[in-house]
């Protein structure tokens, strides 16, 4: 699985969080791999994990992070598949060193133009923009 595969797939099970208390996001993740559309080999689903489980470690900081740099926005207010698709970019341009900031944004558009709203490219790429 490419690269964009697996961030594809974290996208995906981190979206989960909106819709689930944080003590079931255990039991989401295996019910996430299970569905055979998202399985892939063992250590795929592993770096998936892995790197979705970091996400989640670090999601109150990276959500105060978003508050503190979107002016006339927070995370209450936006689009379920955008806080997500930012929430996975943030992750990637501060707490992954392995990830350079231009990639992390480009991915996060590409995410946007697949799963958002016709608006959700630019509205990325205008927030990630403070980051960068």
């Amino acid at each position: 699985m490419s690269r964009r595969g697996m961030r594809e797939q974290i996208f995906k099970l981190l979206f989960r969080v909106e819709f689930n208390a944080r003590e079931e996001m255990s039991e989401q993740e295996v019910l996430f791999f299970e569905d055979e559309e998202n399985s892939g080999e063992e250590s795929e689903n592993a770096l998936i994990s892995r790197k979705f489980n970091k996400i989640l470690e670090k999601l109150e900081d990276i959500d105060k992070v978003l508050n503190d740099k979107v002016q006339g926005w927070n995370t209450s207010r936006m689009g379920k598949v955008d806080l997500t698709i930012l929430r996975l970019a943030v992750y990637e341009m501060i707490y992954d060193e392995e990830i350079p900031t231009g990639v992390a944004i480009n991915e996060a558009v590409e995410l946007a133009k697949k799963f958002g709203q016709d608006s959700s490219p630019s509205f990325i790429n205008g927030v990630l923009a403070k980051f960068a």
